[in-house]
């Protein structure tokens, strides 16, 4: 699982994990991709070795988080905001991410539950609350065996904000928000919180001067070295 600040590269990270099992001739399933085209999941994953998702998803429960809440179309209480996201992520996790580990497939994914972590209890919802979410629960109880924290000065991600032409997460995008998340995607509860449910916690810097190309090369050699433990 790859999370940090926005425009801190996750998606290139991503990308680069695709490309590299692809190099490896593994059957690839890339969950963005097809939710955009299908409008739903794939009714089976079994023909594929490698699965690539985000949160939060393209359909159902996270289709309305992407068109209404992230862009605030419509104003919407911390609880409500919690709430869709935990339903969207135990239906991600039930149809997609248990069933993948189970079948030993490599997964990597882009967000998840350390964000809702980070995000919500800043929206007025309590940490506890956060974690005893039922999909929040279920994400927790299948934490990643990998978990990636780009780190980025948050001055440096309103520059990379600024040059986007979309902007995905416009209720989001100031400097005091952004250096209150940063405090807290590097805080020392929100690492020993995920070693206690197995995970490798691992921070990359992603600031300047580091390019996209350093950044997924790092990446894939971060996940290479893990993969081979």
């Amino acid at each position: 699982m790859i999370d940090g600040l926005d425009g801190s590269g996750k998606g290139t990270a991503l990308d680069a994990l695709q490309d590299w099992a692809v190099k490896k001739g593994r059957k690839v399933l890339d969950l963005r991709a097809y939710w955009k085209k299908h409008g739903t999941y794939p009714q089976s994953i079994k023909k594929y070795d490698v699965i690539i998702s985000a949160e939060p998803t393209y359909v159902s429960h996270g289709k309305i988080i992407r068109e209404e809440l992230i862009n605030k179309k419509k104003v919407h209480t911390g609880k409500e905001i919690a709430d869709a996201f935990a339903k969207d992520r135990e239906e991600l996790y039930n149809k997609i991410i248990v069933p993948a580990l189970q079948s030993e497939k490599w997964v990597f994914q882009e967000r998840g539950i350390v964000t809702s972590l980070v995000y919500q209890p800043l929206q007025g919802v309590s940490l506890k609350k956060v974690k005893t979410l039922r999909g929040n629960m279920q994400a927790l109880q299948c934490a990643p065996d990998l978990l990636v924290i780009l780190k980025i000065k948050p001055e440096t991600t309103m520059k990379r904000l600024a040059m986007r032409k979309k902007q995905d997460n416009a209720i989001f995008e100031n400097l005091a928000f952004q250096k209150k998340i940063a405090n807290i995607y590097e805080s020392k509860w929100l690492k020993k919180l995920f070693e206690k449910q197995g995970s490798q916690v691992v921070y990359l810097s992603t600031d300047a001067p580091a390019s996209p190309k350093d950044t997924k090369k790092r990446i894939v050699e971060l996940v290479k070295s893990h993969l081979d433990k």
